[in-house]
């Protein structure tokens, strides 16, 4: 939904925005140069991965399996079999959707520890449209036993996501996100498998966002400071696990809860706090994302059309505190 224009404030001043990718690649190259377990699956998609650094640095470590992505997992899940550790990358939409059977056969029932990156999520390919619109892979994925999902805010978070999937030794989905976004993390403090992070306080009600739109749900809590309504933002970069205890101290101690993530509503984010909610703490909720096949324009373009914006997330605030 769009706030009317008089309604709300103007949003702040956009802070330098980054590209996840270039974050994530980086990372990866520092930790394959001393661990020698390290390696690269992909479809084809070597340059819209980031990795050509990586290929020239590691042309035995690197392995291309052309248009094929069902064969891509398979790949990663036998070496992830015989002690590597394979970072699956591709296309979000392709990945997920194309190669659901081995995600779910391969990897995840074998407990495998292989990587699964989705880059450029969401509605990232906005102007290729609904076919290259990922914004089922989070409802797919929770519904995979023992798949971790993480989706990582800023570059910060990336990398440091990345370092946690080399260390965890679990199946997980990294979702690498291709809009650029400001930084909204410390590199000290960027990421911890499992918990929500706070990174605004506030008692009215509570913004739960996660990717991309967490820079997004902290400009909307400026727009709520300047009339008055105190809103608390929590970063949600590990969906599952998800970090019960302070989606439970939101629904207890805030008016209400509005969810904003850059995927289907049916399934995602705000699916999987809502369990959470009606179970322990029943609160009023407005969950903001996607709804229907998205259109074909360019991302930010998109993003505006749901309503996910400073504007619109404010806006479903103000009917839960205004």
């Amino acid at each position: 939904m769009n706030a009317p224009a008089a309604s709300l404030a103007t949003a702040p001043a956009k802070a330098e925005s980054f590209d996840c990718r270039q974050a994530f690649a980086d990372e990866l190259m520092t930790i394959a140069k001393a661990d020698p377990r390290i390696v690269a699956v992909c479809n084809d998609s070597v340059g819209s991965s980031n990795l050509n650094a990586f290929q020239k640095a590691f042309p035995d470590r690197l392995i291309n399996v052309g248009i094929a992505e069902q064969n891509m997992v398979g790949v990663a899940a036998g070496l992830a079999n015989g002690g590597f550790v394979p970072f699956v990358c591709c296309a979000s939409p392709f990945l997920t959707g194309r190669a659901l059977e081995q995600i779910k056969a391969d990897v995840a029932y074998n407990n495998y520890h292989v990587v699964l990156c989705g880059m450029s999520p969401g509605m990232s390919y906005g102007e290729l449209g609904p076919t290259h619109h990922s914004i089922e892979d989070l409802s797919w994925l929770r519904a995979i036993t023992d798949l971790s999902i993480v989706v990582p805010a800023d570059p910060n978070q990336t990398r440091a996501a990345v370092r946690w999937a080399v260390d965890s030794g679990l199946p997980s989905f990294l979702r690498i996100g291709r809009f650029k976004v400001p930084s909204v993390s410390t590199e000290g403090d960027a990421f911890a498998y499992g918990r929500v992070d706070r990174i605004r306080d506030g008692s009215d009600v509570t913004l739960v966002a996660t990717g991309v739109m967490v820079s997004r749900a902290l400009a909307a809590a400026e727009l709520l400071g300047a009339r008055g309504i105190s809103a608390r933002v929590l970063n949600v970069s590990t969906i599952k696990p998800l970090d019960e205890a302070e989606i439970i101290a939101a629904a207890r101690e805030t008016r209400g809860i509005v969810t904003a993530e850059e995927a289907m509503v049916e399934g995602g984010l705000g699916a999987a706090v809502s369990q959470v909610v009606v179970r322990h703490a029943p609160v009023l909720m407005r969950l903001l994302g996607v709804r229907g096949f998205a259109p074909t324009g360019d991302t930010g373009f998109l993003l505006d059309h749901f309503g996910l914006n400073a504007e619109g997330i404010a806006a479903a605030a103000l009917e839960i505190a205004g």
